[in-house]
């Protein structure tokens, strides 16, 4: 195993599982056998899919990844009835109870759920383990078994380009990093983890970033889990949004997170002013895909990290949103997201009681995690049925308990939210939160100059 797949595998724990979990929605019926088929010809030519993690070595032991001789289709690939009433109540229910249940460490790590009876159709449920790759690849990974036909996506054409080897080399300046690994302190990452002086910088905001304030959405993690999404959100009006003020789609997507996020708090009750009159902000990370756009299929985790801090604190909408644009414009200039990659191999390098100290500590700092991840353009079919509609969560890790994912598919974008169950019980608010952002932007710009302030 790379280094960085070693470290998301050891960050594994039963209150924060490091599992990416997908759901697909159908306009009707899945085929069970062509869905079978199409993970068998489509999926399993992914080595990984069935393979399992083994210690191996003497004097020096190592994680590898050997083939399961036991490997059973059928017992990753599992059918069952939505209970009734079948509708997004139930699902969220199913899902969020999934989410809480680790994947077999002894078997590959990896699920597929056909849960029938979904408002009319049916959802495909898919749980990944983040050590077999990042949300980026296995996006890839399960969009390969889709197909723009309702013929496609069943084996039908060339298997697409695949790559399974080592995401990467890791660099002298990691391995020198690490080395010391007993002696590891927060001063010797910032010493060695920056190549340069900026890199130095990156590191250092990296790790000695402000505490974050103390709200609702952290605290002490339970096991069991809750998600929500949103409901589906016009990808041409939130463009709309960001060529009218000047921002990127992504921009316009976190502000409406903030803003999501300050309605949250503000229906529990948390104060939004600091005692010295600042707006509070709550810091995020953000995974920052770093493969090449050209590259083949390949799994593994080739991702940095960037930090951004929310504006939860500022009022007024359009100037949360500036404040994003300028926070993200300032993140675009930096090299965070390569150092952050290198701290993560490192990670993999050293002990797991050193690894653990350093998530807990990056963690105590950080409320959320947040990723976008673009979905395809036009509507696509698996197994010869049409594709409803797309959604994911991505997996904490450490003291974090608030997942937010956004999803672009088919002109449209949703908000996924995993939650702690103890923390944020009900997540489905701060999904409606977000779209009441969204159709609030939409108002804001297209309202006259002489318009009233709007307060959302």
């Amino acid at each position: 195993m790379s280094p960085v797949d070693v470290a998301w595998l050891r960050m594994d724990h039963p209150t924060n599982l490091m599992v990416v979990s997908a759901l697909l929605s159908f306009e009707g019926s899945a085929d069970w056998s062509r869905l079978v088929e199409t993970v068998e010809r489509r999926l399993l030519i992914f080595d990984r899919f069935r393979q399992r993690v083994v210690e191996r070595g003497r004097l020096r032991r190592r994680l590898c990844w050997e083939n399961d001789p036991h490997f059973d289709l059928s017992t990753h690939l599992r059918r069952y009835a939505l209970p009734s009433p079948g509708d997004e109540g139930s699902l969220r229910e199913v899902v969020g109870r999934l989410a809480s249940t680790p994947l077999h460490p002894e078997m590959p790590l990896w699920q597929l759920h056909l849960i029938e009876g979904y408002r009319g159709g049916d959802a495909l449920l898919a749980r990944i383990h983040h050590s077999i790759g990042d949300g980026m690849a296995l996006m890839r990974v399960l969009l390969s078994l889709t197909g723009e036909e309702p013929g496609g996506g069943a084996g039908a054409g060339p298997a697409p380009p695949v790559r399974t080897g080592r995401a990467g080399k890791v660099g002298d300046l990691t391995r020198t990093l690490f080395r010391g690994a007993g002696q590891l302190l927060p001063s010797r990452l910032l010493e060695l983890a920056g190549e340069g002086l900026a890199g130095g910088r990156a590191a250092g905001h990296l790790l000695l970033r402000p505490a974050d304030p103390n709200t609702v959405l952290k605290g002490q993690l339970g096991v069991e889990k809750r998600v929500a999404w949103s409901t589906e959100a016009s990808l041409e009006k939130v463009k709309e949004v960001g060529r009218i003020t000047g921002c990127t789609i992504n921009d316009v997507l976190l502000a409406a997170v903030s803003g999501a996020l300050r309605l949250y708090l503000e229906r529990r009750g948390e104060p939004l002013a600091a005692p010295d009159g600042h707006a509070p902000d709550v810091h995020a990370a953000v995974p920052v895909d770093l493969r090449r756009p050209d590259e083949p299929i390949s799994l593994g985790n080739r991702f940095g990290l960037v930090f951004i801090s929310l504006p939860v604190g500022v009022r007024d909408p359009l100037e949360r949103l500036f404040e994003v644009r300028r926070r993200m414009d300032r993140l675009k200039a930096s090299p965070e997201a390569g150092v952050a990659l290198k701290i993560l191999a490192g990670l993999g390098l050293t002990s797991a009681q050193v690894q653990k100290m350093l998530v807990e500590f990056v963690g105590a700092k950080t409320t959320a995690v947040i990723t976008n991840v673009p979905g395809p353009r036009e509507r696509v079919h698996l197994a010869g049925t049409a594709v409803r509609g797309m959604m994911f969560w991505v997996p904490m890790s450490g003291r974090v308990g608030l997942g937010v994912s956004l999803l672009s598919y088919a002109g449209g974008v949703r908000l996924g939210v995993a939650t702690d169950a103890g923390l944020v019980p009900d997540p489905e608010q701060v999904a409606a939160g977000f779209r009441r952002q969204l159709a609030a932007y939409h108002r804001l710009v297209r309202l006259p100059e002489s318009a009233p302030n709007v307060r959302t």
